[in-house]
């Protein structure tokens, strides 16, 4: 007989059923799956994960998250389903649920299914790192490049172009000089859940960053979007 998998490692999959920007988008199909099958993928393959959950306030969502051989052991309330819901709420719901069953895992990992193109290696290297190395936090990150603070202008009332963080040219520079910044792609989130409770945020003072090559971090808002993964998904997997 194998031994239990220790810490135990909960993951959630957030899929409502309501989506402005796209409708529909964690049903519509992505190179022959429904979007949300391709974070169900990912997740299936890390090894160290005790228990792949979709919260969704679907049944049809439901359904094809079990054909897709993941479990679905409650529906989310409508509540907690709208644009107002906050994750942490989703997520603790989850939680709660787990408790009651008197069920207990020691990490929180949050795959959103808007971002397909992840890495289960990058998930793999996460789960690894925060467990051998006692982190509270890791979250996903990428490089911003053209959006740097130092290449974006703003136009005054007289419709001038004026450098955005300052009034002096000077503050436009070679890329290859800048300081890098980094924004929070959204693809990846894994927490102690005794940190996660007691902090109801991923983002803390002890939250450490991963970075993610930048074509992966594309997160599916709209259809232009979903097009752009559609050609890296063909054309680079």
């Amino acid at each position: 007989m194998s031994k239990s998998i220790s810490p135990k490692i909960l993951c959630i999959i957030p899929a409502r059923e309501g989506s402005k920007g796209l409708k529909n988008k964690n049903l519509k199909r992505l190179n022959n799956h429904p979007l949300i099958a391709w974070s169900i993928f990912a997740a299936k393959k890390c090894k160290k994960i005790s228990e792949i959950v979709v919260s969704t306030d679907s049944l049809k969502i439901s359904k094809i998250s079990k054909k897709y051989g993941v479990s679905v052991p409650f529906i989310r309330p409508k509540k907690l389903a709208t644009d107002k819901a906050s994750t942490f709420s989703v997520l603790k719901h989850a939680i709660d649920y787990f408790k009651k069953k008197k069920i207990k895992f020691e990490y929180l990992l949050l795959l959103e299914p808007t971002s397909p193109l992840r890495d289960y290696r990058d998930i793999e290297f996460c789960i690894n790192k925060i467990i051998n190395n006692d982190i509270e936090t890791i979250v996903s990150v990428s490089k911003v490049k053209a959006q740097h603070p130092n290449f974006l202008f703003k136009i005054n009332k007289k419709n001038i172009l004026r450098p955005y963080l300052n009034n002096n040219f000077k503050s436009t520079m070679r890329r290859q000089d800048i300081q890098p910044l980094y924004f929070l792609e959204g693809s990846l989130y894994i927490s102690k859940i005794s940190t996660l409770l007691r902090k109801k945020t991923f983002y803390h003072n002890k939250t450490q960053a991963f970075e993610v090559k930048n074509w992966r971090s594309l997160e599916i808002d709209d259809i232009n979007d979903f097009n752009l993964a559609k050609y890296y998904i063909k054309n680079y997997e």
